[in-house]
């Protein structure tokens, strides 16, 4: 064993067999990881207490986010681009349907993202570490109440080019609309993704969603990449049958 995996595999043998440690010291040991990383992120530790990130304060607040917080900043964004696109002439029936056509887009956005973002593999220290920031704490930590939707800074970023993107392919009536409806989408997609990880749903569509996403979690994360719906998993053949997850009762 050389000198560089030595260390490596005592780093990974120090987190695994201390959950008080990993609590305190998460984000640093991740990175040296290695491919051990993809193994190790997959194996959920069930406990609303989440890790802690940062020794910054600041820093530390910017990384936690109660899930209200999206529908109150992003859906006054909303209405100010639909509100954009009625003001550059659209009626509202036709602002409706685009909105409708937005929110059709943010589907696929959300699958695509989840199933080939931030499940992509990493073996590197920036990897391993960038992508725990991202994802990897919410399949190791599914049950940390502040880390299940991105916080609003960090959703701003990713705006930017998207919403540049949608500037150059639509007409300038269009472009608010539809952008305003994928943002609604990314809205219902949060609110969604926090319920089906702490609400109790009884019976009904509810309930099929999250077991269908807590099998995800601990059962086939390779399938399952959809959280709003599943029509994404059955076109692209990632649709996996729904069983019971008894480690989420």
């Amino acid at each position: 064993m050389n000198s560089f995996v030595s260390p490596v595999l005592g780093v990974l043998d120090l987190v695994l067999g201390s959950r008080k440690l990993l609590k305190k010291v998460t984000l640093p040991l991740v990175g040296h990881l290695g491919e051990a990383y993809d193994k190790w992120v997959h194996q959920p530790i069930v406990s609303r207490d989440g890790p802690r990130f940062f020794a910054n304060d600041f820093c530390e607040l910017l990384t936690r986010t109660k899930w209200w917080v999206i529908p109150l900043v992003w859906l006054q964004v909303v209405c100010w681009l639909v509100s954009t696109s009625i003001q550059k002439g659209l009626t509202p029936t036709e602002v409706a349907s685009t909105v409708v056509g937005g929110i059709f887009i943010w589907t696929l956005l959300e699958y695509s993202l989840h199933r080939f973002l931030f499940h992509m593999k990493t073996t590197s220290y920036w990897g391993n570490t960038s992508h725990f920031l991202l994802h990897g704490c919410n399949h190791k930590h599914p049950m940390d109440g502040l880390r299940l939707v991105l916080p609003p800074a960090a959703t701003a970023i990713l705006c930017v080019p998207l919403w540049t993107m949608f500037k150059i392919l639509s007409p300038p009536p269009i472009a608010p609309a539809l952008f305003g409806g994928v943002l609604l989408g990314y809205v219902m997609y949060g609110c969604t993704h926090y319920y089906l990880h702490h609400g109790k749903p009884s019976k009904g569509c509810s309930q099929t969603l999250k077991r269908y996403h807590l099998n995800h979690h601990f059962k086939v994360q390779s399938k399952g990449f959809g959280i709003t719906s599943s029509v994404w998993d059955h076109v692209f053949g990632t649709f996996h049958a729904i069983k019971v997850c008894d480690k989420t009762r």
